[in-house]
């Protein structure tokens, strides 16, 4: 009888791998990589890239001066750069609140492409058409045809430089935020690795780049004043400072003030103009090194006042000069012209800096205790003096030295007050006076040109304007050009427009000129590098203009129109 084997049950035949477990492979999770802020993509910002285009296209607008080839390049480049900067930190805010779609961005790709070629050959001719007027507008002669290929190339390599350097920032900020990772979120590492690259890049440009251009600007103005100018020589008279009688060493004058001593008229030049025997003129001067401190300088050229009769003469004039200690020639002469001689120039330096090194990078009180220490003296001797018996007391201020004038007087009022005539001839943007008595024109009346019914002050942009004041005499008068960026510079231009550009403009403004936020900003800066290379009327150049001033302010008797248009074709010539 055979046995019946049963079959197994469904499902007993299953593989054994079914049924025996496997073992299990360790799975190892890895954290996602921290998500970069959009403003450390490495990709190229298409709001970055399309206001530089926009940015590089109004670097062509033309501003207050023309600009040569090279500067227009670099301004060019840096604007450019600056837009790209502007551009790509907004793109990142936008892009936090709602990305852009990729079809989005394609777009903006193509028609920033189409659009570029485009806007940029037609700024680069408008940009040579504004800049060849404005260049005739101020007498200058135009610019060569082949300086446009040149202002491209400095322009597209300025941007290259500018944008490795912010590549080459980036970077190391993202490597510092993966250290700082380590110990603190994503978010916080980057914002401290930002700080960190921030500070150092500003201690490298300040301890490094600035302190170094200052102290090269320091070594070189030493050695310049310690030099003497071609033709200059130790004058033999006793009514000039650094001559055998003065009290003040010729050595320690400075090239400046050796200068100022020695480039008088003589007598017999002075005799021909005025029709009539003329007397020497006195000039006086104290150098950084003619005294250990301000107060002993100004006691020395008081003291060389008594030594020379200076308050015996028809006219006392203080002069604050420039940052190197310089004093214009020819607003000198003229006054000595004017007078036949009959005069007693003095003036004292305080630094021998440049005006824009010294308004910079020194401190500015320098002048104002130079200026103030030089007038008190002058003035309490004057005061001393009988009212029948004084000399006409003038003060002249010329770019920084505007400054220290009225940072000494501090007010309109006591400075109208302190003399018998103030001539402030280029005045800063820094002044408060000017600044104050700008703000309160008669309504009407041009930032340029202010009209101040109630003072008796006066304001010429063209210095020509002043033979036809009328009425009372003024006894505070302002040289400034429309042109001149000294005067007109100001920190809000980079999101105000200016006064200056609304309503009636200057004579030399362009009309082409208008306002954009940073552009006109950082254009204007760039023209007071050039603002003294420029002619005569424009920029920060005045000289021969300041014969309508002192005729103006203090004319000697008999003096007309006829003799003031005499005596600037003889300074001209």
């Amino acid at each position: 009888m055979r046995r019946q084997v049963m079959a197994p049950p469904e499902g007993w035949l299953a593989p054994l791998h079914a049924r025996i477990p496997r073992p299990r492979t360790p799975v190892t999770t890895q954290a996602p990589a921290p998500r970069r802020p959009p403003i450390m993509s490495s990709r190229p910002s298409i709001t970055g890239v399309g206001l530089a285009v926009v940015f590089y296209c109004l670097s062509f607008t033309p501003s207050l001066l023309p600009r040569v080839w090279f500067l227009q390049g670099v301004v060019a480049g840096v604007t450019a750069a600056m837009g790209y900067a502007l551009g790509t930190g907004v793109g990142a805010l936008i892009r936090l609140r709602r990305p852009f779609g990729a079809r989005t961005v394609r777009i903006a790709w193509r028609v920033l492409a189409a659009a570029t070629p485009l806007l940029v050959v037609v700024f680069l001719a408008l940009g040579t058409r504004w800049q060849s007027a404005l260049r005739l507008r101020l007498g200058m002669p135009p610019t060569e045809e082949y300086d446009l290929v040149r202002t491209v190339g400095i322009s597209l390599l300025t941007f290259g430089l500018l944008l490795l350097i912010a590549r080459a920032l980036r970077l190391a900020t993202h490597g510092c935020a993966r250290l700082f990772r380590r110990i603190v979120p994503n978010a916080a590492a980057y914002c401290a690795g930002t700080l960190v690259v921030a500070l150092l890049s500003y201690g490298t440009l300040d301890n490094v780049l600035v302190a170094n251009l200052f102290s090269m600007a320091d070594r070189s103005a030493a050695i310049t004043n310690n030099g003497t100018g071609t033709g200059v020589l130790m004058p033999a008279s006793a009514l000039r400072s650094g001559s055998a009688p003065s009290l003040v060493p010729w050595d320690s004058l400075g090239r400046q003030g050796r200068a100022f001593v020695a480039g008088a008229p003589t007598p017999e030049q002075l005799g021909e103009f005025a029709g009539r025997p003329a007397t020497e003129p006195i000039r006086l001067y104290a150098g950084l090194t003619s005294a250990d401190t301000v107060e002993d300088r100004a006691d020395l050229v008081v003291r060389e006042m008594d030594r020379t009769g200076a308050f015996d003469r028809a006219v006392v004039a203080v002069f604050t000069p420039t940052g190197t200690g310089w004093v214009d020639g020819k607003v000198t002469s003229s006054l000595e012209y004017m007078y036949a001689g009959d005069t007693a120039l003095v003036s004292m330096q305080y630094s021998y800096l440049p005006s824009w090194a010294a308004f910079l990078g020194a401190d500015r009180s320098e002048v104002v205790t130079a200026a103030s220490a030089l007038i008190t003296a002058v003035q309490r001797r004057w005061d001393a003096l009988s009212e029948d018996t004084r000399p006409t007391l003038l003060l002249f201020g010329e770019s920084l030295g505007t400054y220290g004038l009225e940072k000494t007087y501090r007010t309109a009022d006591r400075l109208i007050a302190g003399a018998d005539g103030v001539l402030l001839e280029g005045p800063t943007f820094a002044n408060p006076i000017h600044r104050s008595l700008t703000e309160s024109r008669a309504e009407g009346s041009p930032v340029w040109n202010p009209v101040l019914p109630d003072l008796p002050v006066a304001f010429a942009e063209n210095a020509a304007s002043l033979r036809e004041l009328t009425g009372e005499r003024p006894k505070l008068v302002y040289l400034q050009n429309a042109t001149d960026p000294v005067v007109w510079w100001s920190w809000d231009l980079l999101w105000k427009k200016p006064q200056w550009l609304t309503g009636e403009r200057g004579p030399d403004v362009t009309p082409d000129m208008h306002w954009y936020p940073v552009v006109t900003f950082w254009q204007t800066t760039c023209d007071l590098i050039f603002a003294n290379k420029v002619p005569t009327g424009h920029g920060h150049v005045y000289k021969s203009e300041t014969v309508d001033a002192w005729a103006a302010l203090a004319p000697p008797p008999g003096w007309t129109v006829v003799d003031t248009l005499r005596l600037r074709a003889l300074l001209d010539s």
